[in-house]
């Protein structure tokens, strides 16, 4: 398994005359999987909300998709299951889906009850995942439908970091519309992991499937993009640097002992890149093909049970001008827009927390135009509705504001039939 690492500018020129200038540097990383490379066992921990509310068809149906997950697990693979409501016990511990129907049947036998405690759950959580951790693709499923009420949000948070540094992946799954999208949000940024929104109890055999397949296509794990940048060239003070494919998470900045910056991308996926956008200032350079900065990718190889394998280091060269022309990248141009648009709706949001329902109105119309403008002409739809509720005096629904999260954050795929 080998790892493809393509730097790119939105613009490529530089104007040599210019003091000051500002660049959008995209990297874009995936796995690249080999004839001979092996399959690497998977460690899904289920964390799944069993409160009260969750009682009737919701559980029912989380029951069932859990059920057929474990159908598509193999022997080699590994499965824990956590349940929670205003406390946290372990259904399953971590172990071979050796005897499947025993995991089915202790899963069958859940029942709705109690208050929501989240915190507990991913404690339990985090230590079964931990246990099967090695030579594994180790990601969870937290699933719930309510407030944290009887649990510390910023506790979730400490968890969720805990979980990076231990290289787990958390997945955060709110169902219908009382989950608190902050805080699952947050989870799930922190440990690298993606969020999703369950708006119908039928929805939750498809998105387990849509998860999966996702952790199938993980080849390598604990990756960390490594970059340097030359005198003359810094980063941005406020969110210098952020994710915007396959989701849109602004990631922390980290400096390593030989100076140079680190962001951690967790998981790398098979043919399926991880975008990332460093927003990047260049002071006045002489005139020629200059290097601005150095890329590299520290990553763990599972299969082979390599840890801290590197890439080459690729610098990244401007092309400074005396007759400056634009020399723009439309692909760079689409990764601005994808982050344009999850940032306006993040100001919009902040506004309509503020009471200030007109300035959220305009930013979520102005994030509609931006997604109009990338082509994803679903998101454009949800924001442009919410923004049009927003100016004839109606309050957003519950649902609105989550659907609005979700299309703020990627490009929503079909589900592929299994």
């Amino acid at each position: 398994m080998k790892v493809s690492l393509q730097p790119a500018l939105n613009d490529g020129n530089l104007d040599v005359n210019q003091l000051s200038s500002q660049r959008q540097l995209s990297i874009a990383v995936s796995a690249i999987a080999g004839t001979q490379d092996r399959s690497v066992p998977i460690n899904l921990c289920l964390i799944l909300d069993h409160s009260g509310s969750m009682n009737g068809r919701p559980l029912e149906t989380v029951k069932k998709a859990a059920i057929r997950l474990v159908d598509r697990l193999s022997s080699s693979d590994r499965l824990s299951v956590v349940a929670f409501d205003h406390r946290a016990k372990v259904l399953v511990p971590n172990q071979s889906v050796e005897d499947p129907e025993y995991i089915k049947e202790q899963i069958d036998r859940l029942k709705a009850e109690g208050g929501t405690a989240i915190d507990e759950g991913l404690r339990l959580g985090i230590e079964e995942m931990a246990k099967g951790k090695k030579e594994t693709i180790s990601q969870a499923f937290l699933l719930t439908d309510g407030e944290n009420e009887h649990g510390d949000n910023n506790r979730c948070l400490k968890f969720a970091k805990l979980a990076a540094g231990y290289n787990l992946t958390l997945n955060t799954l709110g169902f219908g519309d009382n989950w608190n999208q902050d805080i699952l949000e947050q989870i799930a940024d922190a440990s690298s992991g993606t969020l999703a929104y369950i708006q119908k109890s039928d929805q939750v055999v498809d998105e387990f499937n849509r998860l999966f397949n996702r952790i199938q296509t993980v080849g390598l794990t604990n990756a960390y993009l490594l970059f340097s940048l030359m005198p003359n060239v810094r980063l941005a003070e406020l969110k210098p640097i952020a994710q915007v494919s396959p989701d849109t998470i602004e990631l922390p900045v980290q400096q390593e002992a030989d100076g140079r910056f680190a962001v951690r991308l967790g998981d790398l996926m098979k043919d399926a890149e991880r975008v990332i956008l460093a927003n990047i200032y260049l002071g006045q350079l002489p005139e020629g093909k200059q290097a601005i900065a150095n890329v590299q990718v520290r990553y763990d190889d599972p299969a082979s049970d390599q840890l801290g394998l590197f890439t080459p280091n690729i610098p990244v060269y401007a092309n400074v001008v005396g007759r400056y022309q634009p020399d723009p990248n439309p692909e760079v141009q689409q990764s601005i827009l994808a982050l344009a648009k999850y940032r306006q709706t993040q100001l919009a949001e902040m506004k309509l927390q503020q009471g200030d329902r007109n300035g959220a109105a305009t930013m979520l119309q102005t994030a509609a135009k931006t997604a109009l403008q990338m082509g994803d002409t679903g998101a454009a739809t949800v924001l442009q509705t919410s923004a049009t509720r927003l100016q004839a005096g109606e309050e957003l629904s519950d649902s609105d504001r989550k659907k609005t999260k979700i299309v703020s954050k990627t490009v929503l795929q079909d589900i592929p039939p299994q």
